[in-house]
């Protein structure tokens, strides 16, 4: 047996940090915890029965019944990098050669930030690497209600488990957020009504957490509604679901340029002015973009556009160096395949990306002629969990998701396979939590503190 492992699912924590010291105590729980955090019966309360159990009939693998460990280091570290690319994304010249290769309706600037941006990370052996950066990243909700449902299953877990008020009134911070978009927008007004639109909605994987959010916006006094894009109109310059004028789009679809025709009225309405939209095309083409990774990790590029040398000190050591895949460097690409992720530059969700490893040469010929970028590939860390009676270990990336620049909470996502895909048992969404080995007295201020979610 570990000499970690005081029971077939428990921790010592103390023993861990006796035997490896506070830098490496999230490595070792992450490595030798086995414990089971999720409570599922709380989080059928922070669901309500009905949906809980459907979700577990039809996304079993949505959320994982484990928790991920990360240092305060780790965390202030993400936060850094991030804070380097909001730096760089604010700088006149990135925008105008950012928004020269843009589509025309990225060139429009409503004023809005953009609401859940997501800065997926790995956890490479030389810190945190941001991997993506995405809009309109799903599943904070989910991860807030996870959050809450968790419990030590051990007296040594119980300090490293946060309680209800260490998760802090999270539902509040994101209807904040939706409001401060429209005041960028607005000025004082008050918004009314909202819409989360996506194409399909119910059968959307993430749709339970569209209910979530149609709850929120209801109990915070506002009319809500989930809709298609088709359901949507044109009427007396507003925009209108049946018989609701819409002031506010929680905007979920994929089509970052709202270019397909099923969007038409939904682009029409943004352009005009119409509708406060949240997150938007200039939002995309800003930062979601993955040719804007070239540009993050091209030392010359942001010395000309005169990037203070510690940004680019972070930008070069904390995203792995990424370069645009174009037929002039197709054989120099191929001959460094095995080390390289390829990613399409409108992708998300790991769809049509692949590893350099996995590729034929049928694939490579379609990413040639595509529009794809090459990245370093930096290997995922690692959780081990018991699934079924059996030891295993699944990779896991984490997730910040940011607003205005700003960390609101981190979850981090488990699976197998090349790229997250809720379909590994075990898998899928898990709270991130920083334990403290000092057990964080009162009054100790890091990056996170013992037990607490982090956020």
């Amino acid at each position: 047996m570990n000499r970690f492992i005081t029971k077939p699912s428990t921790v010592n924590a103390a023993a861990v940090h006796s035997a490896t010291g506070s830098k490496d105590l999230a490595t070792a729980l992450n490595r030798d915890c086995l414990c089971v955090t999720v409570n599922r019966d709380a989080l059928r309360h922070e669901l309500d029965a009905d949906l809980y159990d459907e979700m577990l009939a039809t996304r079993p693998n949505l959320f994982s019944a484990t928790a991920v460990f990360v240092t305060p280091q780790q965390v202030e570290r993400m936060r850094e990098i991030i804070r380097a690319v909001e730096t760089v994304v604010a700088l006149p010249a990135y925008r105008e050669e950012v928004l020269a290769e843009a589509p025309e309706v990225a060139r429009f600037d409503p004023g809005p930030r953009g609401v859940f941006m997501g800065y997926d990370f790995h956890l490479g052996p030389a810190g945190p690497q941001l991997i993506e950066i995405n809009t309109n990243a799903g599943g904070a909700l989910l991860n807030t209600a996870l959050a809450r449902a968790q419990a030590a299953c051990c007296e040594t877990m119980k300090p490293l488990i946060p309680g209800p008020a260490d998760i802090g009134a999270l539902d509040d911070v994101f209807h904040q957020m939706f409001l401060r978009e429209w005041r960028r927008q607005r000025g004082e007004q008050t918004p009314t009504s909202i819409s989360i639109v996506d194409d399909a909605p119910r059968e959307q994987y993430l749709y339970p957490e569209f209910l979530l959010f149609e709850r929120l916006f209801r109990r915070h006094g506002l009319k809500a509604v989930i809709a298609d894009p088709a359901e949507l109109r044109m009427l007396d310059g507003k925009l209108w679901h049946e018989n609701q004028a819409i002031d506010l789009v929680y905007n979920r679809l994929t089509d970052f340029t709202l270019d397909e025709p099923r969007h038409a009225v939904l682009r029409q309405a943004y352009l005009e002015g119409s509708v406060v939209l949240t997150p938007h095309p200039r939002v995309h083409a800003l930062y979601a973009d993955k040719r804007n990774l070239v540009a993050l990790t091209d030392d010359a590029r942001l010395r000309a556009w005169q990037v203070p040398e510690p940004v680019i000190h972070t930008l070069l050591t904390g995203i792995p160096r990424t370069v645009a895949v174009d037929a002039a460097h197709a054989a120099e690409l191929w001959e460094r395949r095995r080390k390289l992720f390829f990613k399409p530059t409108a992708g998300y969700g790991g769809r049509a990306a692949y590893r350099g490893d996995k590729l034929t040469r049928r694939v490579w010929d379609e990413i040639v002629s595509g529009r794809y970028v090459a990245q370093e590939q930096i290997a995922p860390s690692q959780r081990r969990l018991r699934q079924n009676g059996t030891e295993t270990a699944l990779k896991l990336d984490i997730r910040n998701y940011v607003y205005d620049g700003e960390v609101q909470l981190l979850a981090a996502r488990l699976y197998q396979g090349q790229t997250t895909n809720f379909r590994t048992p075990g898998g899928g969404f898990a709270p991130v939590f920083c334990p403290s080995p000092e057990s964080n007295p009162p009054g100790n201020q890091n990056a996170c503190g013992a037990g607490k979610v982090c956020q």
